[in-house]
């Protein structure tokens, strides 16, 4: 136990940790001899087998085209020099190749056992911003059969909740503004904020909320069913998944999951718009919409919110895998673990880009959603509501509300990561 020990002086506290907890089977918060030699036997079965997945043409080496090829079937692009780069942080010798010794050495006392693990850092899809259009990440097929994958899906949809339900009042102001903001009735946030709370007290801020969050179970599910089906009938049996079939899966996805959703989009504008009194929940809104309006009412917006998709969801992923790219390729010498920092700012910057260029969509379905709620507004198409905001406010009155929305993207992307890494270890799913 003390020769490990000294072995493992150089290991970063954080790494004795995960393999404490890996070891002490029994909880007794005590890592006996006996666990510790279990874990170690255990843990160079793991290497093993991941060395030989890795070493394609079996001649105890891995090379930088067989990282390539191994990131390849698993969904991610990256090119020879970045496989270069993750083997220098392995390769002790120089020789641009890792043998069995070098490979053991590295991960013997590092929790981290496969390449997969890049993957696993740079997964995306665990963060929630409150839009529900992002590309959905892959899953191997050892998570597929494990059932990984729906506990992945579980630690993201509590993340969601969690996350929309912390920015839930910056969501209502975003939608507040979009709707009833114009160059006449300039709505400031405190100003907007103070008038919320005035007309509804303080839980009014949250109106709108419970729609938002139960649907992300639907939505999720629907989402990843269709993407499997689209990616099949996009790729070759046995063909990796590239980024444009990717996009185009995801986007087709998300837009299959909105079709079936969608009333709930519109539940939760016509809530959030909502006079105090004026529902008694979610129920009675969808009731009093159908009586009015009719069935029809339930898609008002469908068209702009299917055109905002593409942009958002393609701009979101193209900028994700640019700043994943470039810190593998600049940044990745001692780990490919790339730290929560770079993470959140990678995801908040890809969603960010996402946000300003389907914004004006998502405006104009907002309106079109709860036009028939402000008296004496004419019920206008998506080209005539465009012509109308342009008209009157600039094309900056497209931009109307983009401030709050701004504003929750930070603190949605860090309480949902932070959920989400917590969940994922409650469901025995976090790397060991």
């Amino acid at each position: 136990m003390e020769v490990g020990m000294r072995n493992a002086e150089g290991c970063h506290h954080t790494g004795m940790l995960k393999i404490f907890r890996a070891g002490d089977t029994n909880r007794d918060d005590q890592l006996d001899f006996e666990e510790f030699t279990k874990y170690l036997r255990d843990h160079e079965k793991k290497m093993k087998l991941a060395f030989k997945s890795l070493d394609k043409n079996n001649d105890g080496q891995i090379e930088a085209s067989e990282v390539v090829q191994a990131l390849n079937t698993l969904g991610i692009d990256i090119s020879e020099r970045q496989a270069k780069k993750i083997l220098q942080s392995i390769d002790v010798d120089g020789t641009m190749t890792v043998d069995w010794n070098e490979w053991r050495q590295h991960f013997f006392f590092n929790p981290a056992e496969n390449i997969e693990q890049i993957v696993y850092f740079w997964k995306h899809s665990g963060i929630d911003i409150g839009d529900s259009i992002t590309i959905p990440d892959e899953f191997t097929e050892e998570e597929k059969k494990s059932g990984q994958w729906w506990r992945q899906l579980l630690a993201g949809g509590i993340a969601g909740a969690v996350s929309r339900t912390s920015t839930a009042p910056l969501d209502r102001m975003k939608v507040m503004m979009q709707v009833h903001g114009s160059k006449s009735n300039k709505m400031s946030i405190v100003g907007g904020f103070k008038q919320m709370v005035k007309e509804g007290g303080i839980q009014s801020l949250w109106r709108g909320n419970g729609v938002n969050v139960m649907k992300i179970a639907p939505e999720s599910a629907i989402k990843f069913w269709a993407y499997e089906k689209y990616k099949k009938l996009l790729t070759d049996e046995g063909a990796k998944i590239g980024l444009v079939e990717r996009f185009v899966s995801g986007s087709l996805a998300g837009a299959t999951a909105q079709t079936f959703i969608y009333p709930m989009e519109v539940l939760k504008t016509r809530l959030a718009v909502g006079k105090t009194g004026q529902y008694s929940g979610m129920f009675d809104c969808a009731k009093k919409i159908l009586k009015h309006e009719g069935m029809g009412a339930f898609y008002k917006g469908y068209v702009p919110n299917f055109l905002g998709i593409l942009p958002y969801a393609g701009i979101d992923l193209a900028v994700y895998e640019l700043l994943k790219n470039n810190w593998l390729e600049h940044f990745a010498e001692d780990s490919v673990n790339p730290g929560v920092l770079v993470l959140l700012a990678c995801g908040t910057m890809s969603s960010t880009c996402g946000q300003l260029a389907s914004y004006p969509l998502a405006l104009i379905r907002t309106r079109m959603q709860a036009q028939a709620m402000v008296e004496g507004a004419p019920q206008l198409n998506m080209i005539g509501l465009f012509k109308k905001i342009v008209t009157k406010e600039g094309i900056l009155g497209l931009y109307r509300g983009i401030l709050p929305n701004f504003m929750k993207v930070l603190p949605a992307v860090s309480i949902s990561y932070v959920v989400y890494e917590k969940m994922k270890q409650n469901l025995g799913i976090a790397p060991k």
